[in-house]
């Protein structure tokens, strides 16, 4: 029977898996994973074969051999910086970069200015 503290568990664990990540949360990731989420940030979204290809055409200190990049994009899928359609070579795997939050700003500024700009100004 599951208890509470299992469910608290859950909920903060699909809280994560929805939130995403910031651009901002990239500088505590390892040099390996942190070069995989470069490459598709450029491109947001990459199959399989082009994560590949992209891997054999950086210089040959940074690329990695194909376990270590399926090592690296379950470690990051399981960790919900990456998210994926598929399985295998057939996977494509895309970024899960978190909402932007709306500002609050807007919300009554523009009734604000309209009401300073119908006021006449005293002569």
């Amino acid at each position: 029977m599951p208890g509470v503290f299992d469910r608290l568990d859950k909920e903060i664990k699909l809280k994560q898996q929805a939130d995403g990540i910031t651009a901002l949360d990239l500088v505590d990731l390892p040099p390996t994973l942190r070069k995989i989420m470069r490459l598709l940030l450029r491109e947001l979204q990459m199959s399989y074969p082009s994560l590949l290809e992209a891997i054999e055409s950086l210089p040959e200190a940074d690329r990695l051999t194909p376990d270590q990049l399926d090592s690296a994009l379950l470690s990051l899928t399981q960790q919900f910086w990456l998210t994926h359609i598929g399985e295998g070579k057939k996977a494509i795997y895309k970024v899960n970069l978190r909402k932007k939050v709306g500002s609050k700003l807007a919300s009554g500024i523009w009734s604000s200015l309209d009401e300073k700009l119908k006021r006449k100004p005293k002569e």
